[in-house]
This record gives structure tokens, C-alpha cells and sequence, in this order.
């Protein structure tokens, strides 16, 4: 299959690409700057320009692209960036592939969990409501953006993804570092849920989204069971064999990070409903097989 993937240099992208290019597909990769190669199509989501050419043909489109939410502090223009990023180029690219002559069969098209807000300790699947704050607003007009393409009749999945365990970014990326230096710990009271999927699981439920029909609408990307941070910082220090005596206060969270250290403080205990009811396999569905999984060893 052809199939187009914007966010190609990210940490999901860049793993999904090698996944897809491993098994024969041919993959086009969505870039800003000029393109290198044949395998690169221009597109500029702040305009609203997307190359057709590089849409031609492709049976499939994964939407990856948008501002990374914990890259810097949160300042207005900033947090405008986040939205922009998300909303305009997702609506640059609905619009594209209604305007071909023979659009994809699905378009999969990046979300978060951050869509439902702090849920505490009760959990939730794709059949919850938006929570409140800026995130949530986020997602759901990010979705939203999406609605040329749903009402043109393309099978629409929403991957709403939580916390991905990897090395090469996100989150998990500077907490690795921390822990194998011995100065790990939990965030916080620790209470909080974290939902998450290792880069492996995530890669393959994209792939999942594309090659299953009957998938559209939200589908959380997440581990089976959610786990308090508490769980999480113990596992890491486990697994690591490395002390986790060092707790961050949420004081001192709420000083680096600013407006952002509410959501880290936050609690999302969301679990895949629809991944699992659709037969999804997860190979990873611990925290350890997950941390392990995102060793060079593994």
C-alpha cells in the first residue's frame, strides 16, 4: 500500500515509517522545508497547502504532525502553537483528500487522551465526554478539524494516544535518565493515573487502525490497565535496579513547568476499549514488559 504519514520525524512517525517500509509499503513522508527525495511531499498546514501529488494514490493517511505540549513552558503564544498546529493542519489535510479524484480509504488521524481531562480514579473509555481545560479544548477541536473528511465518506479514526514508553522522546525520554542516575521518583503524591503503551504496541495499533475497517471514530492507544504514577516510578526502579527515593513536590513542578504541571499532576485513567474489542493484541501490556521493551536489550 501507499500511504502517506505527516509528523514523519517524531518519535511515533519515525517509528511507524520503519515499521511500514519493513514490511513493502511505500511511504510518503509530509514535510515543511523542501523536499530531499521522491519519498517527500511539501506541505505547509499554517497556509493550508498540502501537495496533492504526494496524496495521490495512497490507500492510506496517518495525521502525526503537531507542536510538541511538553516542550516548553507554557506561555500564550506558545499554547497557541499547540492549537494551531493540531487544528490547521488537520483541516488542511481533511480538505486535501476530499478534493482528489480518489481519495484514501481511512484516514487515522492523532488525538490524546488529554481529551478527557483529569478523570481521578475513575476510568474511562472512548464513550466519555471532553473534560475541562486547555487540553481538552484542544482535542476536541483538533477532531474536530477533521469533519471534511468524515462527512466525504473516509473511514475516520481519532488515535488518542496516552504516555509512550520510549527512549528516543516524550516524557519516558528524560525520566531514563533520571532513574539510572539513582535520582528517580514519583511526581507529586504519586496518586495520579498514567495511561499508558509502549512505542512497539503503538506503532502496531496504528497499523491495526488501518488494516481494520470497522475502526473510526476515538480509539484510545493505551495499555489495558492504567497505573498510579506511584506504580509506575516503582516499576521503572525495578526494572533499572535503581534506587526511587526522590520525589518531585507538585510545588516545585508547578514553578518549572507553570500552567503544564496541572495536567503532569493530573490524573487519566483511560483504558482501550475499542483496540481490544477489535481483537488487538497487545505485546506489552505491563508497565515492566512496556519499560523493558524500550531498552536497547529488548
Amino acid at each position: 500500500m501507499r500511504i502517506a504519514v505527516t509528523g514523519a520525524t517524531g518519535l511515533i512517525g519515525s517509528a511507524l515509517v520503519r515499521s511500514l517500509r519493513e514490511d513493502g509499503h511505500e511511504v510518503v513522508r509530509f514535510v515543511r522545508r523542501e523536499p530531499a527525495g521522491a519519498d517527500e511531499a511539501r506541505w505547509d498546514p499554517a497556509r493550508g497547502y498540502v501537495d496533492p501529488a504526494g496524496l495521490a494514490g495512497c490507500g492510506a493517511v496517518v495525521h502525526l504532525a503537531g507542536a510538541g505540549v511538553g516542550d516548553h513552558r507554557w506561555t500564550a503564544a506558545y499554547k497557541r502553537e499547540i492549537r494551531d498546529s493540531r487544528v490547521l493542519g488537520t483541516a488542511a489535510l481533511a480538505n486535501a483528500l476530499v478534493a482528489l479524484d480518489e481519495p484514501p480509504a481511512v484516514l487515522v488521524s492523532g488525538s490524546a487522551i488529554g481529551y478527557y481531562g483529569d478523570t481521578g480514579d475513575r476510568p474511562v473509555d472512548e464513550g466519555a465526554p471532553a473534560g475541562h481545560g486547555f487540553l481538552p479544548s484542544v482535542c476536541v477541536e483538533w477532531e474536530a478539524a477533521a469533519a471534511a473528511a468524515q462527512e466525504a465518506g473516509i473511514r475516520t479514526a481519532f488515535a488518542r494516544t496516552g504516555l509512550v514508553v520510549a527512549r528516543e522522546g516524550g516524557a519516558w525520554a528524560r525520566m531514563f535518565p533520571l532513574f539510572r542516575a539513582g535520582i528517580g521518583g514519583r511526581l507529586g503524591n504519586g496518586r495520579q493515573y498514567w495511561s499508558y503503551i509502549s512505542l512497539r504496541d503503538e506503532v502496531a495499533a496504528l497499523r491495526h487502525i488501518i488494516d481494520t475497517p470497522g475502526l473510526s471514530g476515538p480509539v484510545n492507544l493505551t495499555a489495558p490497565e492504567p497505573l498510579t504514577n506511584r506504580q509506575v516510578t516503582a516499576a521503572m526502579a525495578r526494572v533499572l535496579h535503581r534506587p526511587a527515593l526522590l520525589p518531585v513536590p507538585a510545588v516545585a513542578l508547578r514553578v518549572v513547568l507553570g500552567e503544564f504541571a496541572e495536567d503532569v499532576l493530573g490524573s487519566q485513567r483511560a483504558r482501550p476499549a475499542r483496540l481490544l474489542e477489535s481483537g488487538f493484541v497487545f505485546r506489552d501490556p505491563g508497565i515492566e514488559q512496556a519499560i523493558r521493551a524500550a531498552l536497547p536489550s529488548a
